[in-house]
This record gives structure tokens, sequence and C-alpha cells, in this order.
């Protein structure tokens, strides 16, 4: 059972991005930032609060997309700014509301659980080498005494290495009663959310603080940060995936996205990209492949590969300088320097070098429907609508705008003529 609200801030326009898109839509891993947050944060509890203010239109529809049972509240921000005004006007269903920053995409929800202490006020800390750029906090007895952010604290405060992680589980009853209380009376004319910490010390309430591991409590603030995170959600990833059986050739240079399945005993070599929803079934994926939205099973693929949305492939080898798009290949062979799109290819069936489904005609797109054990020469192009029966020969170069039955051969190929001493007689006028 849950026992807990969550409200995520993710109202903030994030100007060090130098982007016009919203902060926490910038991707990690394929997903926008703020999806991670959610995505742990519903681990936890079934009420979520995301609360949007610059581009809420944008972030809201974009977070739709992964997510259907969150709560969305736009911040007044023209007369309540800042952490505190956020979070204003929400009621939380629970006794206790964790509030999660939106810009943190590396946060889990084992690292959140650790904030289930007996407390008004749990806060997380960082213990750093240099808090600089941090809200500081100050700490006696095992108790939260002060927190002052960095550009209202004094030198002697600006010397204390425990750092405000920015995340914090309250009371809700002490948050209701005590929001109401936040003034603005600071140098940026904000509410404060960390105001709230001296209140209840002022209240005499218990605060405690939690020191939580740096790397999940990663602020995203800056396009360099971005892809610091970015390669940490990486290797987790890979991790993962390695662990469980997945062979992983110099997996650095080796890209991921969320959302990527990969089962039983399959090969990953250096340079692949797997995006979007794929999913790999025992299969060897080799050197700068690509393979994105689709499914690959018991196959190989590659080197340098390309698999675009909508493919499945069964039992099937794609070779160098293949692409696929929306092709269901069962038991086929495609070596090289192929593009495959908008068709259907049964078992044994062999495409030659250089054959191309020409699926678009200008306006819509068509299928090409090639059956079993149908041997395509090279240099073939199919012009689709066309259905090629079981048991056909295509013959090398030729350009098929037709259906072909079971058993036939194919060929659109001119005659070949020759010319005597040809080669001779033209370079000899362009020499004069």
């Amino acid at each position: 059972m849950f026992n807990k609200s969550i409200i995520i801030l993710a109202a903030g326009q994030g100007t060090r991005m130098k982007s016009d898109t919203p902060k926490v839509l910038h991707k990690i891993s394929g997903k926008p930032m703020l999806y991670y947050s959610i995505k742990e944060a519903l681990k936890l509890s079934d009420d979520i609060t995301v609360v949007l203010f610059h581009q809420f239109e944008k972030v809201k529809a974009e977070i739709e997309k992964y997510f259907t049972n969150i709560n969305f509240v736009i911040q007044d921000h023209k007369n309540y700014p800042g952490t505190g005004g956020a979070v204003m006007g929400i009621v939380p269903r629970y006794e206790k509301v964790l509030v999660l920053n939106g810009d943190m995409p590396l946060i889990q929800a084992s690292e959140l659980e650790k904030f289930e202490m007996d407390a008004t006020i749990v806060m997380s800390v960082l213990e750093l080498k240099s808090a600089d750029g941090y809200g500081r906090v100050i700490i006696e007895n095992s108790n939260v005494k002060k927190i002052v952010e960095q550009k209202d604290a004094t030198p002697e405060e600006l010397a204390i290495t425990t750092a405000n992680a920015g995340i914090y589980q309250f009371e809700t009853k002490f948050l209701l009663e005590n929001l109401p209380k936040l003034d603005n009376n600071n140098a940026q004319k904000e509410y404060y959310i960390t105001d709230l910490v001296e209140m209840a010390i002022n209240q005499g309430l218990v605060l405690k603080p939690l020191v939580v591991n740096e790397e999940n409590f990663k602020g995203v603030n800056s396009k360099v940060e971005l892809a610091d995170a970015e390669v940490i959600h990486q290797n987790r990833i890979k991790k993962e995936f390695m662990k469980a059986g997945v062979i992983m050739r110099l997996p650095d240079t080796i890209y991921i996205e969320e959302g990527v399945e990969i089962e039983g005993e399959s090969i990953i070599e250096n340079g692949v990209s797997l995006l979007g929803n794929s999913k790999i079934i025992n299969s060897h994926i080799k050197t700068n492949s690509v393979v994105e939205d689709s499914i690959v099973k018991d196959s190989d693929v590659g080197p340098m590969g390309r698999i675009r949305p909508g493919s499945e492939l069964n039992k099937t080898h794609i070779g160098n300088f293949v692409e696929t798009k929306k092709a269901i290949l069962n038991g086929v062979k495609a070596g090289h320097l192929s593009y495959l799109g908008d068709c259907q290819i049964d078992e044994g069936t062999n495409i030659g070098c250089g054959t191309i489904t020409c699926n678009y005609d200008g306006v819509n797109k068509h299928q090409t429907i090639i059956g079993k054990n149908v041997f395509v020469g090279s240099d073939t192009q199919f012009v689709a609508p066309v259905n090629i029966e079981d048991d056909v020969l295509i013959g090398a170069g030729s350009c098929v705008t037709g259906d072909v039955k079971k058993g036939e051969l194919y060929l659109t190929r001119a005659k070949a003529k020759t010319i005597d001493g040809y080669f001779y007689k033209h370079f000899s006028s362009k020499k004069k």
C-alpha cells in the first residue's frame, strides 16, 4: 500500500540550457528527463502531481505520451514564483508528501524509499568537497538547524560543504499549515520551499538530514551536465543487460535507449545504436548497425545495417549496408547494399545485391510481397504494389512492375549488342 504523495517540480525554463526546449524535456537515453522522475515516483505512490509553468502545454502533451495517471497543475508564477510557490494550492492525498525535481533523471525509487523516517521534514543532503552552486545545510546533533541558498549565504556559511540536494519529505499537515506563511523577503523575491525548514525549527519540530549519493541526485542545468548524466544512465542500462547474459563488445561505444529489450544469447558489437522500443532476441547486432523500433529475433544484422521502425526480422541475415523499413522478413538472406521497405518476404528467399523495393509513388506507400524460395538477382527493382509467389527466379537487372506466378522466371533485360572497334572510334574523336 502507498503511504505518501509525490510532487514533482517541473515549472522552470532552464535558461542555462540555452535552448527553446523546456529543460525537463531534454532527453536522456531517448526519454525526457521528467519521464524518469515520474517513472520512479510511480513505484512509490499513486498520487503524483507535476507542477508546470514554462511551455506547460508542450510539457504536458509530451509526458502524456508515456503516463496517463498523473495530475498536472500550473504554478501561479506571476504572484508566487519560486519552489515554495510551486507547491501552493496542492492538496496531497496522503499524510506524507515527497517533493522531487523534474531535472534529476538519475533518481531511483530505492533511494527515495530511504526518506521514510520519523520526522516532520526529511531533507536530502550531499557531503561534498566543494558545495559551490548548492544551498548550504547546517546540521547539529543529527538534526537540521538551518538551510540557506547560496545567493543569500554569508561567507562563513559558504565555507560549509554540506549541501542541499533539493529533495524533501514533509508531513502533509505541517506543509499545508505553513505554506501560507511563506514570504518572498530575499534577494530573488521568490518563495522558497527551504524557508519551511526554518519554520519547523522555530516550532521545535524534528528535521532529519538524509545523506544521499551524489550520482542519484545529480541535477541537470546545462548541456554539459545533460551529457554527463546520459553517460551514467547509459552505463546503468548496459550493465543490467550484461548481468542478464548479453555480450557487449566495447560497451562504451554502444548506445541503448530506455525502452529497448534484449533477451537470450544476444551479442551487441561496438558502435551499435538500439533505439526506441526495439526488441532483440537471441540475435547478433554487428558493428555500427542501427536498430530502431523493430523486432530482431534469431537473426544477425550488419555490420553497418540499418533497421528502421516497424521491421520484424526472424531467422534472417541482414548484411552490409542493407536498410529495412516496415519489413516483415522471415528466414531471408539480404547480404549487402539493398533497400527493403514496406515489404513481406518469406523463408528461403535470397535478396541479391542492389535490390530496391520501390515503395513510394510520390503520393502513397505500397507493399511488395515476396513468397518462399525466391531468388532475386542483383540490381533488381520491385515497383510496388507487386506480389511475387513462391519458387520464382528474378533475373539480375530486372525492373519488376507486375505480379509473378509460382515457378516463373522474370526478366526485363534488353538484348545485348556489340559494336566492333567502337572504343577506338570514341576516344579518337575526343582527341581531335
